[in-house]
C-alpha cells in the first residue's frame, strides 16, 4: 500500500447517503467529500477506509472515474457498507440520522495501513467510534509523531470536553461543526484545551460564523460569514469548508486567509442539492422535485 511522504491520509467511513425524500442512495461519506475536493484542486492524499461486498460497484466506481488514490485490496470487506439517512428540510438545511456503521463497527487497520499512515505526512481523521480508537491506539504506539494531523470532531456528539482533551494529545488541529451558542461552556472547554495543548480548534457555527482557537498563538478569531441563498442544501458546506481550508494551510496560508478559502468553498456548496455537485456521481442523480432557493448560511 504505497503512500508517498508528501500524502495525506483522509482516514473515515464511505457510507451510502440515503436521501429519504427521493428514495435515493448515493456514495458519500466525509472522507470521500473531502476527496473529491482534493482531486479537484490537485491535492496529494490517499482514502483508507472500508466498505462493505454489498455496494462494492458504486463505491469502486465512483473512486476509479475521478482517480482518487486508495486500495481495493483492504477497501472491501464482506458484510454492509456504512450508511446514514439525510433529509433536507424547506430551508435548506438538512438532518443525518439513523447511522449504521456496518463494517466499520470492529475496524482495525492493518499493520501496512499503519506503517504506510506513519510515513505521510499528514492524517484527516473522520471521528467516529470506530476511528477515534484508532487514533488513540496509532498515537499510543508513535505512528502520528511528527505528522499533520486533523480530526472532523462530527458535530462534538461523540464528545465531552474530557474526551476532546484526550483525543487532542494525537492531533495538532480539530474541527467543530457546532450547532449552539459560541458561549456555551462546551465552546469554552475547546478553547481551553486548545490553549493548554498548543492546538488549532476551528469551529464552525454555520451562517453565524467561524471561531477559532490557535493555541500555539494563544489567541482566539472570529469571523463573521455573509449569509448565502441556499439553492440546494448545506449538506456538504462543512466537509468543502475543511477540505478547503486544509488545503490552504498546506499551501502555507495563515489562519485568515485558510477560513476564508473555507468560507468561499462552503458557500458554493450550498448550490448542491446533495453533498457534491451532481456531476460528481454517474448516473446523475434528478434534482429534487420542487427544489427552489432559499435563504440560509
Amino acid at each position: 500500500m504505497p503512500i508517498a511522504s508528501t500524502d495525506t491520509v483522509l482516514l473515515g467511513p464511505l457510507t451510502l447517503d440515503r436521501y429519504v425524500e427521493e428514495s435515493l442512495a448515493l456514495p458519500g461519506g466525509g472522507a470521500l467529500n473531502i476527496a473529491y475536493a482534493w482531486m479537484i484542486s490537485g491535492e496529494p492524499f490517499r482514502v483508507v477506509s472500508r466498505i462493505g461486498d454489498d455496494a462494492t460497484a458504486a463505491f469502486l466506481g465512483f473512486l476509479e472515474r475521478h482517480g482518487i488514490a486508495h486500495d481495493p485490496g483492504t477497501l472491501v470487506v464482506p458484510g454492509l457498507t456504512a450508511s446514514i439517512d439525510i433529509r433536507v428540510l424547506a430551508d435548506g438545511q438538512t438532518v443525518m440520522d439513523n447511522y449504521s456503521p456496518g463494517v466499520w463497527a470492529g475496524l482495525r487497520l492493518s499493520g501496512a495501513e499503519d506503517e504506510a499512515i506513519a510515513g505521510a505526512r499528514g492524517l484527516h481523521a473522520m471521528l467516529v467510534e470506530p476511528v477515534i480508537r484508532e487514533v488513540h491506539r496509532l498515537g499510543e504506539a508513535g505512528y502520528l509523531a511528527g505528522l499533520e494531523s486533523s480530526g472532523d470532531f462530527l458535530d462534538y456528539r461523540y464528545y465531552d470536553a474530557a474526551r476532546f482533551r484526550d483525543t487532542m494529545r494525537f492531533l495538532r488541529a480539530a474541527f467543530v461543526g457546532w450547532a449552539g451558542a459560541p458561549d456555551d461552556p462546551a465552546v469554552e472547554g475547546m478553547r481551553e484545551v486548545a490553549f493548554d495543548l498548543g492546538r488549532l480548534v476551528v469551529v464552525t457555527l454555520g451562517e453565524r460564523g467561524v471561531l477559532a482557537f490557535d493555541g500555539a498563538a494563544r489567541r482566539q478569531l472570529f469571523v463573521p460569514v455573509e449569509a448565502v441563498p441556499i439553492a440546494g442544501s448545506s449538506v456538504g458546506c462543512g466537509d468543502a469548508f475543511t477540505a478547503a481550508f486544509l488545503a490552504a494551510r498546506r499551501r502555507g496560508a495563515d489562519l485568515e486567509a485558510a477560513i476564508e478559502r473555507g468560507k468561499t468553498a462552503g458557500a458554493r456548496a450550498t448550490a448542491w442539492r446533495r453533498a457534491l455537485p451532481d456531476e460528481a456521481y454517474e448516473p446523475a442523480p434528478r434534482p429534487a422535485a420542487g427544489a427552489r432557493a432559499k435563504e440560509g448560511r
